[in-house]
């Protein structure tokens, strides 16, 4: 991963929900929906600092079809949101 796209999922987790982050790891995401893969890519720990009820953000990007473009992701470690997977998880049952 280029530290440019670090740098970019810092700055959209501090958008996003506020104070700073600080990448703590980063972890390979694998996700399947009904035996098909559905997402699979790299999702990057943030521990935040000055967030009122999270100390953990989960932070990825993908990119958007038909554009140079990469749309930008970052949830919160707050339940029932307890890991990368799960943050990834409910982003895509949202999407559907």
């Amino acid at each position: 991963m280029v530290a440019i796209e670090i740098g970019e999922l810092r700055k959209a987790v501090e958008r996003l929900h506020g104070g700073g982050a600080r990448l703590v790891r980063s972890v390979r995401i694998s996700e399947s929906f009904d035996g098909k893969s559905s997402w699979e890519g790299v999702v990057h720990i943030f521990e935040l600092k000055g967030h009122p009820t999270a100390s953990r953000a989960y932070a990825w990007s993908s990119p958007v079809a038909g554009s140079t473009e990469r749309q930008y992701f970052a949830v919160l470690n707050i339940p029932p949101i307890a890991s990368p997977a799960e943050a990834v998880r409910a982003t895509l049952t949202r999407k559907r």
